[in-house]
């Protein structure tokens, strides 16, 4: 009985193999597949909007007289800033933001009394959102003229934008597409196949770093506003048939 089944296993793996080496001459000669590549789009531009954005502040133990000074001083900038060349129409005041203070106080023992009534502290933003790149970065840099004048205005650093990004990114789209369809016939053609038909296509994150900075890609996309000078960048990936 052993003998027998021992026979009939072996009979059905010179069955199985038959039938693998088979289809195997059968498909010896079928080289279709796929392909997947990815292409890289890649542009330096030049950014033609800046958005730059300072403020300040006055603080009195009566809220008419800091309010007073707040917009002393907001007519000043003004003037000094319309006198640097920047348009009226560019200029744009924040609704004033009104602080109570207090202060800690404490007995001649150092214990603790409670809370004392310090005044008013007021603060005021402005933005200036202007396509004059040149003048209003330096216009960002000689704002501490201003000190001359009694107004101490806290700049922030300017944020740099391209208006023409949908225009740039389809350009993008299309230069990664086209380096990938490339690198795919070279992959073809050094294997002896020809390319066929586009499978899919998947579009990776478009990425703006500085010009020549060590800057990181980030996997939800980096959006550079720091530098004037950029470089955009996407990936396509394109899955091919190869016959």
């Amino acid at each position: 009985m052993k003998k027998q089944v021992t026979a009939i296993i072996f009979a059905a793996a010179i069955v199985v193999a038959a039938l693998v080496l088979g289809k195997a001459y059968v498909d010896r000669n079928n080289k279709d597949g796929e392909v997947l590549v990815t292409g890289l789009g890649k542009a330096n531009f030049s950014s033609d909007l800046i958005v730059w954005e300072g403020r300040f502040e006055a603080q009195n133990i009566d809220l008419k007289q800091a309010y007073l000074t707040l917009d002393s001083d907001k007519e000043t900038i003004q003037k000094y800033l319309i006198s640097k060349g920047v348009s009226k129409d560019d200029l744009v005041f924040s609704a004033v933001k009104t602080t109570r203070k207090t202060r800690t106080k404490y007995a001649s023992n150092g214990n603790y009394i409670g809370e004392e009534f310090d005044g008013y502290h007021l603060s005021q933003a402005i933005e200036i959102k202007s396509k004059e790149v040149a003048k209003i970065e330096l216009v960002s840099r000689e704002v501490t003229e201003l000190l001359n004048q009694g107004v101490q205005l806290y700049s922030e650093a300017p944020r740099y934008y391209y208006t023409q990004l949908a225009d740039l990114k389809i350009e993008m789209i299309s230069k990664a597409t086209e380096d990938a369809r490339l690198r795919a016939e070279k992959i073809a053609e050094n294997s002896g196949s020809s390319l066929g038909q586009l499978k899919s296509a998947r579009m990776g994150v478009f990425q703006i770093t500085g010009q020549n900075s060590t800057e990181a890609y980030s996997w939800g996309g980096t959006f550079n506003t720091a530098d004037k000078e950029k470089t955009a960048s996407i990936t396509m990936k394109l899955v091919y048939d190869v016959d």
